[in-house]
């Protein structure tokens, strides 16, 4: 989004292919921001927080519509952590992708799965499913993590 871009323009949604148009708020272009400056999954009160910080006017219930906006467009992944809490990230990886997340500190790492999407595929069919989705994440603890637990201090 161009800097100078007014509150009210809209934005279709590519993610969709919905055509829905979309406002441009300058909330939404700060929680778009602070996503980008973001390495791991936040969830909404986290990055609440975080514009709180940095004395951005945003309500938390405006956050959750925002965040919930630009994973249906396709902008942000969006996935459960251990807890059954949604998190979003805007991730580097255009495409259908899986996640390796640490249950200690939340390091994601982004990956292709082939063998999964072709026992999905075939799943499927065998099923008679048609136009479906999947997601798998992996759980685990990091190098780091598992380097830290081994040292006593995890």
């Amino acid at each position: 989004m161009p800097v100078g871009a007014k509150a009210d323009s809209t934005t279709s949604s590519p993610g969709t292919g919905s055509g829905k148009e979309q406002r441009v708020t300058k909330q939404r272009r700060a929680v778009s921001a602070a996503l980008d400056e973001l390495d791991d999954f936040v969830s909404t009160q986290e990055l609440y927080r975080i514009l709180q910080n940095q004395g951005v006017s945003v309500s938390l219930a405006t956050a959750y519509r925002i965040l919930q906006s630009l994973a249906d467009e396709g902008l942000v992944d969006v996935l459960r952590n251990g807890d059954g809490e949604a998190v979003y990230r805007r991730c580097a990886v255009t495409g259908h992708h899986h996640h390796l997340l640490c249950r200690n500190c939340g390091k994601a790492v982004e990956v292709e799965a082939p063998a999964v999407e072709t026992w999905a595929a075939r799943t499927a069919a065998e099923h008679g499913f048609t136009e479906v989705a999947h997601t798998v994440e992996i759980f685990g603890l990091c190098p780091d993590c598992t380097a830290r637990k081994a040292a006593g201090s995890l």
